[in-house]
């Protein structure tokens, strides 16, 4: 068999198989309610095969939303449609996960096919999309197309670490069994690390060590909510890609922190500011899981252009990491997986309402 396709146990999480359906926005929620499209888009991947199926950035606050369509854990409502998909899930043989998220100075955004920035007139008029005032470490604007926020104080700090706590919370009551903490792309925690963000002079800037402290308390605080069986993931930006930015350096140092707290699994990405170069390369951000993984032991999720079962079997078989991500690919292929394991193996598991009809073809 595959290492693509043998099991894998986090903590006391059995995965049939290494292969994760990532985070994939799709902006399409209303005020933070999951609804039929969320079941059918994140349902079809565990069907399709994947061993972990993870939701889109769930915001934890609403002024934490990435947009308007954008879904959240801020409030009991939003449970029970998302204990609906995630007990789908678990009925089809997928692990259920959901990664928690705020997105800092990049929030209010423009729905993506509607163009970049804050939301505008056009979108208000067309869509009801209004903007709302947005957080960050510092009062710099992401870029020109996006509103300068207002600077966290204490207080507002404090409100959301608490609020990361609580929508963990919510979402093991929703019968996940997996949560990553996003600090990548650009986000809010993200922000808080890289000094391209980041220009406080107080507790939570300077420093390394200081522009450490709030996404490590967070994590901290997962850790401690989760239930001890469980695995708590974090998902970086290893690099900001920017000269002066944050760097590998900063997450090979994060990444010895997060093992500290007891975090399980670090996924690997990068970029997320304005001005970062892009690496369009295959397997572009594997070499960061590698990294990271044979310097502290953690596991790691490679990720980024994987669209290949040979390319994501060569990952696992190297050593740089534990898990693969399929984003996009899973977009263009729901069912990946199979049609994977059938390349590798010889053989697919399809669900037992296709298998039948499909076992002489």
């Amino acid at each position: 068999m595959s290492k693509l396709f043998s099991p894998y146990t986090i903590r006391e999480t059995a995965l049939r198989n290494r292969v994760v359906a990532g985070p994939m926005c799709m902006y399409s929620a209303q005020d933070g309610l999951a609804d039929d499209y969320h079941l059918v888009h994140l349902g079809r991947f565990a069907l399709g095969g994947f061993g972990m199926v993870m939701t889109e950035a769930v915001a934890v606050l609403p002024e934490g939303r990435i947009s308007h369509g954008c879904l959240g854990l801020w409030d009991d409502a939003q449970i029970k449609p998302l204990a609906r998909i995630a007990n789908f899930l678990k009925s089809n043989g997928a692990v259920p996960a959901i990664q928690l998220s705020h997105a800092g100075r990049k929030a209010a955004s423009r729905r993506p096919w509607r163009g970049e920035g804050t939301v505008t007139a056009a979108d208000l008029a067309e869509l009801g999309d209004a903007p709302w005032t947005t957080r960050a470490p510092s009062a710099i604007a992401h870029s020109g197309s996006y509103a300068e926020p207002t600077a966290l104080d204490g207080p507002g700090i404090a409100r959301i670490s608490k609020a990361f706590s609580e929508a963990a919370q919510r979402a093991m009551k929703a019968g996940f069994e997996i949560v990553e903490l996003h600090l990548a792309h650009g986000y809010l925690l993200n922000q808080f690390l890289s000094p391209i963000a980041n220009q406080r002079t107080d507790d939570f800037g300077g420093s390394l060590a200081n522009r450490m402290r709030l996404p490590l308390a967070i994590a901290r605080r997962l850790r401690d909510v989760w239930p001890e069986k469980l695995p708590v993931f974090v998902r970086i930006s290893a690099t900001d890609n920017i000269p002066g930015g944050w760097n590998m350096g900063g997450s090979m140092q994060l990444a010895a922190e997060l093992q500290s707290i007891g975090i399980d699994v670090v996924a690997c990405s990068s970029g997320g500011f304005e001005g970062a170069s892009r690496n369009a390369f295959t397997d572009n951000h594997v070499p960061y899981a590698a990294s990271i993984k044979s310097s502290t032991g953690l596991g790691t999720m490679a990720l980024g252009l994987v669209s290949q079962p040979e390319q994501a079997e060569s990952i696992l078989q190297s050593g740089s990491a534990d898990l693969v991500a399929i984003a996009r690919e899973a977009l263009v292929d729901p069912n990946w997986p199979m049609h994977a394991s059938l390349g590798l193996d010889g053989r697919a598991d399809w669900p037992p309402q296709a298998a039948w009809a499909l076992r002489d073809r």
